[in-house]
């Protein structure tokens, strides 16, 4: 069960945090990072198999425990913002392979307004903060 778990977050954190997984990869942390995690849900994971809940519950309770820190994905929220309003250099940087690393860099050059405005999945629909997320994307692609 555990080992299926960590599959699943990879997964989760590649599809939806690669910001945190390059950074992990930098350090050589990636597989350390999820056993750690893994670990912060042992009780849990006890508690569920001692009540004899599914095996699929089990993972679903605990994928929703596990990522609970890493939503609302800021990399989705840039993706989306650059689809929608800004469909030309959304392409050009799919087709040239760049889209992954210059995102990466964007949330960067974000982050003191996610953590200003606290990002979070409560507020991830807030007009003024996809406004001003917008302005500072369009501010790093002029530069």
């Amino acid at each position: 069960m555990q080992e299926n778990l960590i599959n699943k977050l990879h997964e989760y954190i590649t599809q939806n945090n690669p910001d945190l997984l390059l950074t992990l990869q930098e350090k050589n942390r990636v597989t350390s990072y999820l056993i750690d995690k893994i670990n912060t849900i042992k009780d849990l994971l006890d508690q569920l198999r001692e009540a004899k809940k599914p095996e699929y519950i089990i993972e679903e309770i605990c994928m929703e425990e596990l990522t609970k820190d890493l939503r609302p994905s800021k990399y989705s929220y840039i993706v989306n913002i650059l689809e929608e309003d800004f469909a030309n250099t959304y392409n050009n940087l799919q087709r040239s392979g760049k889209l992954l690393y210059e995102v990466v860099n964007m949330i960067g050059y974000c982050d003191q307004v996610f953590e200003s405005l606290k990002f979070s999945e409560e507020n991830e629909d807030n007009r003024q903060l996809r406004y001003t997320v917008t302005g500072i994307i369009n501010e790093y692609l002029n530069k």
